[in-house]
């Protein structure tokens, strides 16, 4: 027995031990650094998607209100009066003709604005205060 007790101490001394409890050790060491890696990219991923649901929040309030307001008579109304040129009743309209068309009150097409676009700006401005 107290060679069965030395064989044990000689073991437990021994550089074969300190190399299974130091490989051991390592071993463990590794296997943590991987599982809290891991639960490093998983809380990660977490914040990722509270940011994107929160996003997808914020769009889906968006959304309702902008639906909201294509629901509403004021979206209606807006739609008839630039799309039909509707008014209501007792409204009157001005109709203000656009300088830029380059047709003159004959109906023809006004030379000095087709011309305007080779000319600089400056003496488009000048044309402009001056009335030429």
């Amino acid at each position: 027995m107290a060679q069965q007790s030395s064989a044990w101490s000689l073991f437990f001394y021994s550089k074969i031990f300190l190399l299974i409890i130091l490989a051991g050790i390592v071993f463990t060491g590794f296997a943590f650094l991987r599982s809290y890696y891991q639960d490093y990219q998983v809380k990660q991923e977490i914040d990722r998607l509270k940011y994107e649901a929160d996003n997808l929040e914020a769009k889906k309030l968006e959304t309702l209100e902008v639906l909201k307001y294509v629901q509403s008579p004021d979206f209606a109304e807006q739609k008839a009066r630039m799309e039909f040129n509707l008014v209501k009743p007792g409204e009157q309209v001005a109709i203000v003709k656009n300088a830029e068309a380059g047709v003159n009150t004959s109906g023809q097409v006004d030379n000095k604005m087709v011309e305007s676009s080779d000319v600089s700006n400056i003496i488009k401005w000048w044309r402009f205060f001056t009335g030429d």
